[in-house]
């Protein structure tokens, strides 16, 4: 999948027009794609009217320190899993009271990365319930591009462009 800056663009407006819509605020929790999704985002014009933020998490320690990620899990079974997608999108829900809803990215992007976990990635989208406690809505997994051109960019660079497509477009499945 070779996503182009248009794509990410577009996509990124159909988000903002449906949070807006919806009278909804979204928080992002990011490691694997370190704050793009933000980025993205806030090309938006009007982006503070429903974007609260975007806390990035790339270390295992910054994600148990700002959004209680347990430390444990992030040994076993490890960062890159659903449970960890889990625990980011509800932490950062918790700490943003004025959010409604919440993406998290957790991932390996490599290239050079072990094999079970190379070009894999887990989006969780949290939402509040009535009672305004975080309730974990949905956990995906991305199986992300293998193979790139060369003359194309590199292998990371393509997996962040469509990680970040992905991930904004389950956010706009969900809403």
């Amino acid at each position: 999948m070779n996503t182009t800056q248009s794509d990410l663009d577009q996509l990124a407006a159909q988000v903002a027009q449906k949070l807006q819509e919806l009278r909804l605020k979204l928080v992002c929790a990011e490691s694997c794609t370190a704050g793009l999704i933000a980025a993205t985002l806030a090309r938006i014009p009007g982006a503070s009217q429903w974007m609260c933020g975007s806390a990035v998490v790339y270390r295992l320690e910054t994600k148990a320190v700002w959004l209680n990620v347990d430390r444990d899990k992030l040994q076993d079974p490890g960062p890159v899993s659903s449970i960890i997608a889990d625990q980011m999108a509800v932490g950062v829900l918790e700490k943003t009271a004025e959010a409604d809803v919440s993406l998290s990215i957790t991932g390996d992007l490599g290239p050079g990365a072990p094999t079970e976990t190379d070009g894999i990635a887990w989006v969780g989208i949290a939402a509040q319930s009535d009672e305004k406690q975080p309730r974990t809505v949905l956990t995906r997994k991305l199986e992300l591009q293998q193979e790139t051109i060369e003359s194309e960019g590199s292998l990371r660079h393509h997996r962040h462009q469509e990680a970040v497509y992905r991930a904004l477009g389950l956010l706009l499945e969900h809403l």
